[in-house]
């Protein structure tokens, strides 16, 4: 009984623990967001809408409204139940919407959708770290006014410190930032609830008549509204994309239980001091706390800013974990920071990528407000896609009735072709910044599905098949002692470095290994079971003397060490003699053309940022023969 009871308590602490750290990666940039969306509302072209009763509980009213319909109804209670053993995101929804749609083209197009979107959450992974980290800088001028000069430079920084540190993992720099941000939701509440007791009228805003009426009595301003409305909501969809990080529950408990009520009663205290004095509007967030804590109320918005941006890097390592999963991206190299959550990963080449992009922004821009402009267009179109493919996905997947859909589509459908149309006019301001990177991302994952494809299909024109073609291949071939191993990029293909060895030396060893490595979505494989031997079968009943086919299955966090798996302390397959051979690819034109030269090194590029066979699988560098390919693409 006593272990029980204990185990009950180590569960709740690590779940409480999972919250914490949730808060502090996956809600920094929704959670920011009372800095600055109230007062852009009012300031929106030179102040039209105006500060009255009506229009303060309108704002208000949209305001919770679209916090509690978008944030709370379709992500963290319908959207995130769409998940693959745990990971969310928009590939991850496109990905389980194709699997069940009959017919070629429809797969194709939900793919497309995915990837579109995924590309669309990058563009603005690239916005958000800039504007949160200039905000805090320029909010750090209010206290020291020389820093003005230095804005640049502090925020460059800062960015470095911050995408420095990610590679310790999402679960340590979320239990860095979680408390901090525990005490930033928590400061949001403090701060709003004297004024809300002080004008407790601000409470009828929580009904949806006050939103319906701002927007049937002036629908112009309404729209305008939308436009700052949707920065309550920016960073939502990390809810998703972070789901392989923390999980939906303890996602869900940081936002029901924290996030949500905090920001709440902050959006209702800023428009309660509005009711009493309008002048306030100038900075609504910090003018509703005492002028005594102030400085120390700037330094903590400064923090919380800075920590905004590590939602979409964690999201971003995700996402393009998954368009690799997908074939869209190369097999980057992912280091996986968690043996218990298998979702937590650290991707280096996207986190300096992301990094290398920010920097170019934020010297680009050089001040928050420029850069506010761009804020708006890339999430409200990723809104679009993800409900678009959540429909089919109820459709085709939870076999939900259509008039479900239906319903489904008019409620969010309806509140995100506004957000998008108000934000359409910020394109030639500034939105067209995350469109410009997401359509650079996305010809670059399209490029890389078209030739991965192509070279995966003249790779096997030029190696053949395993099982039809070593029976002709080793005819006459003489077999010398020892054992060789050959790797396989594609199970049942021949290595190409098979040919070659066959071709320069005449000769072949007696033992050879053909081996093929799969990871598996758990955390560990136990060291028996992760090696299986077979004969190599030319048919049913006729196998090749002295060849075997070794499959190596291991878990997301363990390393494929072949010389400890397969030698004398593993399987006992291989010596300190054995010759390991390995194909190295070089990938030419196929037509003499300047566009496919360019396109040949461009893949041959991409394919060498993926990690190497020998330093992946720790093979011995002193008894390795490396035969190199030469593919035409």
């Amino acid at each position: 009984m006593f272990n029980v009871e204990k185990n009950k308590e180590l569960g709740g602490a690590r779940k409480t623990l999972m919250a914490i750290a949730a808060l502090g990666v996956v809600f920094g940039d929704i959670g920011t967001s009372p800095l600055y969306a109230v007062q852009t509302a009012f300031a929106l072209e030179d102040g039209k809408i105006s500060i009255s009763t009506a229009n303060i509980y309108g704002i208000i009213s949209l305001i919770f409204w679209s916090l509690t319909l978008i944030v709370t109804l379709k992500y963290a209670l319908l959207v995130m139940r769409a998940d693959d053993e745990g990971e969310g995101g928009v590939l991850v929804l496109a990905n389980l919407v194709a699997a069940k749609l009959k017919g070629i083209k429809a797969k194709r197009i939900a793919i497309a959708a995915g990837v579109i979107g995924a590309t669309v959450f990058f563009g603005d992974s690239v916005i958000t770290p800039a504007i949160s980290v200039l905000s805090a800088v320029e909010g750090l001028e209010v206290v020291a006014p020389n820093l003005e000069n230095l804005a640049v430079p502090l925020a460059v920084l800062i960015l470095s410190a911050l995408f420095l540190v990610q590679r310790f993992g999402t679960s340590k720099v979320g239990g860095t930032f979680g408390p901090i941000m525990l005490v930033w939701f928590s400061s949001l509440a403090l701060l709003g609830i004297p004024h809300i007791a002080h004008h407790p009228q601000i409470l009828l805003a929580l009904s949806p008549h006050y939103a319906i009426h701002f927007a049937t009595s002036n629908p112009l301003l309404f729209f305008l509204a939308m436009g700052a409305v949707v920065l309550t909501v920016t960073g939502v969809e990390a809810l998703y994309a972070d789901m392989g990080h923390f999980g939906a529950p303890a996602i869900r408990r940081a936002w029901f239980f924290v996030a949500y009520p905090a920001l709440v009663l902050n959006y209702l205290g800023q428009g309660a001091l509005l009711l009493s004095r309008p002048e306030a509007v100038k900075n609504p967030f910090f003018f509703m706390a005492p002028q005594s804590l102030r400085i120390p109320l700037i330094i903590l918005a400064t923090l919380a800013t800075i920590i905004a941006s590590q939602a979409v890097i964690s999201g971003s390592f995700s996402t393009a974990k998954q368009a690799s999963r997908l074939g869209y991206l190369q097999n980057l190299s992912t280091v996986y920071t968690s043996r218990r959550d298998k979702g937590q990963i650290y991707v280096p080449v996207v986190n300096y990528t992301l990094f290398v992009l920010v920097l170019m922004v934020v010297i680009g821009f050089e001040d928050s407000t420029r850069l506010a402009t761009a804020y708006g267009i890339a999430v409200t179109m990723t809104f679009l896609i993800t409900s678009a493919l959540y429909a089919i996905y109820l459709r085709v997947v939870r076999k939900a009735p259509l008039w479900r859909v239906v319903i489904y589509l008019i409620v969010f459908g309806g509140i995100e072709i506004i957000f998008f149309s108000a934000n359409v006019t910020k394109i030639v301001s500034g939105g067209w910044l995350p469109l410009l990177i997401a359509a650079f991302l996305l010809s670059i994952m399209i490029f890389w599905r078209r030739y991965s494809q192509l070279a995966k299909v003249a790779l096997i024109e030029r190696e053949g098949y395993l099982f039809t073609d070593i029976k002709d291949l080793l005819a006459d071939i003489k077999r010398t002692p020892g054992t060789a191993v050959y790797l396989q990029r594609y199970r049942g293909i021949m290595p190409y470095a098979l040919r070659a060895s066959v071709k320069f030396n005449g000769v072949v060893r007696e033992n050879l290994l053909f081996v093929h490595v799969v990871r598996d979505r758990v955390a560990h494989i136990p060291h028996a079971e992760r090696v299986q031997v077979e004969p190599l079968r030319l048919t049913a009943e006729e196998t090749l003397e002295g060849a075997k086919m070794v499959t190596i299955r291991i878990g997301f966090m363990d390393s494929c060490n072949m010389w400890a798996l397969l030698g004398p302390k593993g399987a006992k397959l291989v010596d300190k003699d054995t010759v390991w051979n390995l194909t190295h690819f070089k990938f030419i034109p196929a037509k003499n053309s300047k566009r496919r030269n360019a396109a040949a090194v461009l893949f041959g590029e991409m394919v060498r940022t993926a990690e190497s066979p020998s330093r992946k699988f720790h093979i011995p560098g002193s008894s390795s023969c490396e035969y190199l390919i030469t593919v035409p693409i």
